[in-house]
C-alpha cells in the first residue's frame, strides 16, 4: 500500500466525521469513497481507534499550522484574533461540517483514549495560540488563559448553532457579537 492511499483514507476519514464524528467512521465506507476495500484500511490503520487517533492528530496539528500561517499573514495579533473564527467557518463552508475535533468532543464519553488524547490537543493548541495571541495584544497576564478558553468556546459554539440551522449568516452574527462585546479584541 502506498503513502498516496494513507493520505487519501485520512482525508475520507477527515470529511466524514466532520459530518458524522467518530462514531460515523466506518471502515467499508471510507474503503469505497477512497476505491479500495475496506479489509486494505488495515494495513495502514489496525483499527478504528488508530484511524480516529490518527485523523485527530492530522486535524490537530493541521490547525496549528494554519494559526502559525495567520500569525504571520496578519502580523498584528488583534488582527489575527479578528481572523481566528474564519478557520472554524471554512468547516461549515464545505458542506456545513463540522470542525473534527469539536465533534469528537461531543461524544468524548464514547471515545478510545487515544482519540480523546488528540482531541484534547487540539483544544490545547488553539488555547496556546490564542493565549500568545492576546499577550501580544497586550492583554492582562492574568486573563490571557481564562479569555483564551472562552474565546475558543464561543467560536466552537457558534459554529455549532451554526451548523444545526446551516446558517452561515448566524455563524457570523455570533462572532460579531464576540467582538461587539470584547470578547474578541477588534
Amino acid at each position: 500500500m502506498s503513502e498516496n492511499a494513507r493520505e487519501a483514507i485520512l482525508a475520507a476519514a477527515r470529511r466524514t466525521a466532520q459530518a458524522h464524528g467518530y462514531g460515523g467512521l466506518n471502515f467499508r465506507d471510507i474503503g469505497a469513497e477512497v476505491g479500495i476495500k475496506a479489509a486494505s484500511i488495515y494495513h495502514h490503520f489496525p483499527g478504528k481507534a488508530e484511524l480516529g487517533a490518527a485523523v485527530a492528530r492530522r486535524y490537530w496539528e493541521d490547525t496549528a499550522a494554519n494559526l502559525e500561517a495567520l500569525s504571520k499573514a496578519n502580523g498584528d495579533p488583534r488582527k489575527a484574533l479578528r481572523a481566528y473564527p474564519g478557520l472554524f467557518r471554512r468547516s461549515l463552508e464545505q458542506d456545513n461540517r463540522m470542525c473534527l475535533c469539536s465533534f469528537m468532543a461531543a461524544e468524548y464519553d464514547d471515545l478510545p483514549d487515544a482519540v480523546k488524547t488528540e482531541v484534547q490537543a487540539f483544544a490545547d493548541v488553539n488555547v496556546a495560540w490564542l493565549t500568545r495571541m492576546l499577550a501580544a495584544a497586550a492583554v492582562p497576564a492574568s486573563k490571557r488563559e481564562a479569555r483564551a478558553r472562552a474565546i475558543y468556546a464561543a467560536v466552537a459554539g457558534a459554529q455549532l448553532m451554526a451548523r444545526s440551522r446551516a446558517d452561515l449568516k448566524l455563524f457570523d452574527a455570533l462572532i460579531e457579537s464576540y467582538r461587539g462585546s470584547g470578547l474578541i479584541p477588534t
